[in-house]
Parts: structure tokens; C-alpha cells; sequence
């Protein structure tokens, strides 16, 4: 599996609650800062962060990809929308959250979240309330 980080570094932690999660290990961690200069567009700026991962349009489409997306919440739609382009579906993404009391903070794996399932279930309400 290949993690895309486009946040901070990714801990061996949480990497290993990533393969116990998706029972696969993880072969590559692909790291992109994602900063961004918000006094220009957003578009041409996402579009060369994702370029900067160095997958093929075949890795894009056929492998196994978890992403770790921005935190500023304009760039993660962004992100989103381009990796929906170029992978033909929504990715899973990583939820990390604090880790209860620890001193310094820490973060760890909350959950992964498969936004494609999520977009699959609102399809169905699309009609709701008409």
C-alpha cells in the first residue's frame, strides 16, 4: 500500500495502526508539503503538489492509496477533487486524533475514512425531502 502525506510526518505508530488496519503493509510513504500561497489560485497549486507524489496515472488508478490530507480545509477539498480526477474514485484518507494525555501531544489513527463509501450512501438520499 502507498500512504500520501500531505500533513506532518507520519509516526511508526501510525503506520502500524494503518497496516492493522487495512491488513497490508505499507510498501512507501509518498511526503508533499502542501504549502500553498493563498494570495493565488488553488487549482494550478494542488495540481503540482500531486504531480510532486511521482505516481503514474497507472498507480493512481490501480493501487492501493491511503491519504493523510492537508489540514487547511480549502487545500484538502482541493486535494480531494484532484485525486477523485485522477483515481476515478474518492480516496480513503486518515483521521488522526490527540492521544488522550500524552505530553508532549501525539497523534494517533482515529480511523480511515472511505469518502467513495460515504458518497455512495449519500447518493442514495439525493432524492429524500423532494
Amino acid at each position: 500500500m502507498i500512504v500520501v502525506n500531505f500533513a506532518h510526518p507520519i509516526t511508526k505508530d501510525q503506520l502500524q495502526a494503518i497496516e492493522h488496519l487495512t491488513v497490508q503493509p505499507v510498501e512507501r510513504v509518498v511526503a508533499v508539503h502542501a504549502q500553498v500561497d493563498l494570495g493565488q489560485p488553488i487549482g494550478p497549486q494542488v495540481k503540482e503538489l500531486v504531480d510532486r507524489c511521482g505516481l503514474s496515472g497507472e498507480e493512481w488508478q490501480t493501487a492501493p492509496i491511503v491519504v493523510n490530507l492537508p489540514s487547511l480545509a480549502v487545500l484538502a477539498a482541493a486535494v480531494v477533487a484532484e485525486l477523485h480526477g485522477r483515481m476515478g474514485y474518492f480516496p480513503t484518507v486518515l483521521s488522526l486524533r490527540p492521544s488522550p494525555g500524552a505530553s508532549p501531544p501525539r497523534f494517533e489513527l482515529a480511523e480511515l475514512v472511505n469518502l467513495q463509501a460515504i458518497r455512495d450512501a449519500a447518493r442514495s438520499r439525493r432524492m429524500e425531502n423532494m
